[in-house]
């Protein structure tokens, strides 16, 4: 996508051949600021405090960061210690997984002095497996706001949760995916964006991706959602996923629950944008997914920006307040009303997945 005019992707190799450049997330909305990775060290570091953030991103990331491994030391023993590492920062997103799974298999009877080379196209490949598949999420996506647009004739009003934009992945993104392509082909539309607490990734992550690209958006409530549904202010909701299981179950950002759950009482469509890399095909139920705690300081302290434009740090829990922070929530199958992925829609099910994975079963 563009930031300030110029086409940029959330990661990419440095010119020197030996680092790769980063967007600091965590400075958005306020700055932007890129990173230099130039160790597995460096790109544990920038998962673990999501510095990069968001499943397929997660992914890629890790995939550099083992490419980065070989150039320090391509030995097994170093390999097997940098995957441990790489594999500890989230365990909730497959993708992770998955992308260290791809690298194995690359390097798999590779001799140790061409290691080096075999995982910079690797990681390379993954890179750009992630913009083509969210692309393609897009235009299988779009026609949902189209048909919304041919029936009513007004702008199309969507809800997402968390960020599942280009931000969270290579390019494009998952969830926004479609809002992007619908936009380039004209359909007038309008989202809502959940702040989502407690890291306010709507807030400060989608509200900033919709800002650069000029699409009407407004920053609501997490708990603004049900209300609005309630007045018939909603068409529609997309929203990305860390894990999907073989059923269909979606863990996803914390609140997706209490979505799904308002959509089916009010009658919204509840959609899931997915690429293949974050299906477990290992797991059939939602319930076995491991939930990420993570620090009770994400909810006792908000960053913001000052009267003077400095970034500070405030508290507003009362000290010694007990604080539980899981990071996802499992949505089950029977309250998605669809799947959309790089090989088109399908129905949250086993069979629905099995439609468009054939090779799957």
């Amino acid at each position: 996508m563009k930031v300030d005019g110029r086409p940029m992707r959330t990661i990419w190799p440095g010119d020197d051949g030996r680092s790769v450049q980063i967007i600091d997330q965590t400075q958005l909305p306020h700055a932007f600021v890129t990173q230099r990775l130039t160790s597995v060290a460096d790109a544990a570091h920038a998962i673990r405090h999501m510095q990069v953030r968001g499943a397929p991103l997660i992914g890629v990331t890790a995939a550099y960061g083992f490419w980065l491994q070989t150039l320090d030391d391509p030995r097994d023993a170093a390999l097997a210690a940098a995957r441990t590492e790489l594999l500890s920062t989230r365990p909730t997103a497959v993708n992770l997984r998955f992308a260290l799974e791809a690298m194995d298999e690359a390097l798999r009877g590779v001799d140790v002095a061409a290691r080096a080379a075999r995982a910079r196209a690797r990681a390379d490949a993954l890179a750009e497996e992630d913009v083509a598949m969210c692309r393609a999420i897009g235009a299988h996506g779009a026609p949902l706001l189209e048909a919304i647009h041919a029936r009513s004739g007004r702008p199309v009003q969507m809800l997402t949760h968390c960020n599942a934009g280009w931000l969270a992945t290579v390019d494009w993104g998952t969830a926004l995916a479609p809002v992007y392509v619908a936009h380039e082909r004209g359909v007038p539309l309008h989202v809502w964006v959940d702040e989502t607490r407690p890291r306010n990734q709507g807030a400060s992550l989608t509200a900033w991706e919709l800002l650069s690209h000029r699409i009407p958006h407004t920053v609501v409530a997490d708990n603004a959602g049900a209300h609005l549904m309630q007045r018939g202010q909603v068409d529609l909701v997309i929203v990305g996923s860390d894990r999907t299981t073989a059923r269909g179950d979606v863990c996803n950002k914390i609140g997706t629950l209490q979505k799904a759950l308002a959509a089916h009482e009010y009658g919204v469509p509840f959609h899931v944008a997915l690429p293949v890399s974050t299906i477990d095909w290992t797991l059939e139920d939602g319930s076995s997914i491991p939930i990420e705690e993570r620090s009770g300081d994400e909810l006792r302290q908000v960053v913001g920006r000052d009267a003077d434009g400095k970034l500070v740090t405030v508290e507003i829990l009362p000290r010694g307040s007990a604080v539980a922070n899981p990071a996802f929530d499992v949505t089950p199958a029977r309250l998605v009303s669809g799947l959309v992925t790089e090989r088109g829609r399908c129905a949250a099910s086993r069979e629905g997945l099995l439609e468009l994975y054939p090779e799957r079963s």
